[in-house]
């Protein structure tokens, strides 16, 4: 169905304004890169007559002004830097991701880890429509996954231990939503304005507010560009490995269904995503799922102030 077309045609190689120049696009997952690898970028730029880097929305980095009459080089020097050559065209994206848990207060799953794993599994793949894939830590949502084709939230379900408040009212002061109250001096949560973003959790000085552990919701059909739309929930699940197969099981999706020339978010209908959501569904192991209340300590209810 594809050609190779040569390294002229690769997504990472983007003609400019100029066509004696080109801009090389390299291939960062989760925009994470070493001082070494920085080092390597730098020396390739100057080797090449370049004399700036641009930094991408997409956590990646552009060397402008390469001569394309040495792309070859370049590409070869920038795989041996471990920043090899990036995609632009309909393929799958440079990954994106938040700093997750791993130094974010606010981060309730390994955004950059999980980053890591798609980027292995899918990255570059040639596709009928462009494929960016978003990781967010929390419900704060810094790389925009509703935005994106697909998206990946990372969220926790906050529950009370029955029987146990004190009614302190630190929760409240602390859930930027609203959405819980003291009522009969105890704290209760209106579900409804909840986002799950686990806030509460960590602020009860008690440690009475539990949780059934982090999971990742997984939307599909986001779109920034001249008419932003937002993803619709496909799934929730409760590992990074669940998450990371989804997330292929919707790249095989869209690569054999989806048709080109337009936007992913403009053919969710035709491609009759909600069958295709039930589908999923139905292939996720049920250990995997994320069900809302689930949780195995039987003294933990959810904090509906029951």
């Amino acid at each position: 169905m594809f050609k190779d077309l040569g390294i002229y045609k690769k997504g990472g190689v983007i003609t400019e304004r100029n066509p004696e120049y080109c801009t090389v696009r390299i291939r960062i997952p989760a925009g994470m890169v070493s001082p070494d690898q920085l080092r390597g970028i730098a020396d390739i730029v100057e080797r090449y007559g370049g004399d700036s880097v641009q930094l991408t929305v997409r956590q990646t980095i552009e060397l402008p002004h390469m001569p394309p009459e040495r792309l070859v080089e370049i590409s070869r020097d920038l795989s041996a830097n471990g920043t090899p050559l990036g995609a632009e065209k309909e393929e799958v994206k440079n990954i994106i991701a938040c700093t997750g848990n791993q130094r974010c207060i606010f981060g309730n799953i390994d955004a950059v880890a999980l980053a890591r794993e798609i980027d292995q599994r899918l990255f570059g793949r040639e596709m009928p429509v462009k494929l960016r894939i978003a990781v967010s830590g929390c419900p704060n949502a810094c790389t925009s996954p509703m935005l994106n084709e697909i998206g990946i939230i990372g969220k926790i379900e906050p529950m009370r231990v029955a029987g146990m408040c004190t009614g302190c009212g630190t929760c409240v002061e602390y859930c930027k939503e609203g959405a819980i109250a003291i009522k009969k001096g105890i704290s209760v949560l209106d579900s409804a304005k909840c986002i799950e973003c686990g806030v509460c959790i960590r602020s009860c000085p008690y440690d009475l507010l539990k949780s059934s552990g982090p999971y990742y919701l997984i939307t599909v059909g986001g779109n920034r560009g001249r008419h932003p739309k937002m993803g619709r929930e496909l799934v929730a699940v409760r590992t990074g490995k669940a998450a990371a197969d989804v997330v292929e099981k919707v790249v095989t999706w869209v690569y054999r269904k989806a048709w080109s020339g337009r936007l992913l978010s403009d053919q969710l209908d035709d491609l009759q995503f909600e069958a295709f959501k039930a589908e999923i569904r139905n292939q996720v192991p049920e250990e995997d799922l994320f069900r809302p209340g689930v949780i195995a300590d039987d003294e933990v209810t959810a904090g509906s102030g029951t």
